[in-house]
């Protein structure tokens, strides 16, 4: 924990001699959040339990940098020992956006592009016993398809053992990546303020977790919309249903689940 300090103290030195420069102002954002279920990586994490999040994010000074903290904790019973804290760094923007006459750099292949890295913390167990930690690349690409809103998306995440000597033999074990290939599609329609979100992705499981097969895992289709309430408060409904291809990633199969926001800008 002390090198993560260390860490995000030098992270926040380096971006605040360009942040006095710029008259953008610190962002931060209050998230309140519900799931019915909380499927990581495919899996169910608490049963049929649902969870809360609650975060609070960081946008530094508009440089594309920022940081995050996340409080998982389940709404069922015997899940003390499996909330956790989230300590996200990030870093996000766009390259290859109309700069030239050649299909690179004439905006077709405008990608918008965040690199996450987030330590893992369950903090009701040994710091040796569980803590993970994770990188996540994202990319989409707005542009590529002409196809108005219709847009491609690719996310990789690679999780492992956030030390050495690991007394958990299956968190010994916990490294690999998950690979999800999707669609992002918003649609508007005359009796909605804002358009509803569509998406669909399936995701292919490459070495995460012990026990789990190196397969095409899950797909996911989801619909969601934003609705705001103030010009600063909004609140985000969503519906998902995910169908499990490989059992070893999550037994029960097809599940069907809602996740519910509520976010504040200042």
């Amino acid at each position: 924990m002390k090198k993560m300090i260390l860490l995000t103290a030098l992270f926040l030195s380096s971006v605040v001699g360009t942040a006095q420069a710029e008259e953008d102002q610190l962002g931060v954002t209050l998230d309140l959040t519900y799931a019915s279920r909380w499927l990581s990586r495919g899996r169910q994490v608490w049963g049929d339990s649902g969870g809360f999040f609650e975060t609070i994010d960081l946008d530094l000074w508009s440089t594309g940098f920022g940081l995050a903290v996340r409080h998982r904790s389940a709404t069922g019973s015997g899940w003390v020992n499996k909330q956790r804290f989230d300590y996200t760094l990030y870093y996000g923007g766009t390259i290859l956006d109309d700069h030239g006459d050649n299909f690179l750099t004439s905006g077709a292949c405008s990608t918008k592009f965040k690199v996450s890295w987030t330590y893992k913390n369950w903090y009701d167990n040994p710091r040796d016993y569980a803590n993970v930690q994770a990188w996540i690349f994202s990319f989409s690409w707005p542009k590529i398809l002409n196809m108005g809103s219709l847009v491609p998306y690719y996310v990789a995440t690679y999780d492992y053992p956030a030390g050495s000597g690991y007394k958990a033999p299956s968190m010994r074990d916990y490294a690999g990546w998950v690979h999800r290939f999707g669609l992002g599609y918003d649609l508007e329609l005359p009796e909605l303020p804002t358009p509803l979100h569509l998406t669909s992705d399936i995701a292919f499981t490459d070495g995460f977790r012990r026990g789990v097969d190196h397969d095409w895992s899950h797909a996911i289709f989801g619909i969601s919309t934003k609705i705001g309430i103030t010009d600063n408060l909004s609140f985000v409904p969503g519906i998902y249903q995910q169908i499990t291809m490989d059992k070893s990633v999550n037994p029960n199969k097809d599940v069907t689940y809602c996740i519910l926001s509520m976010k504040h800008k200042f």
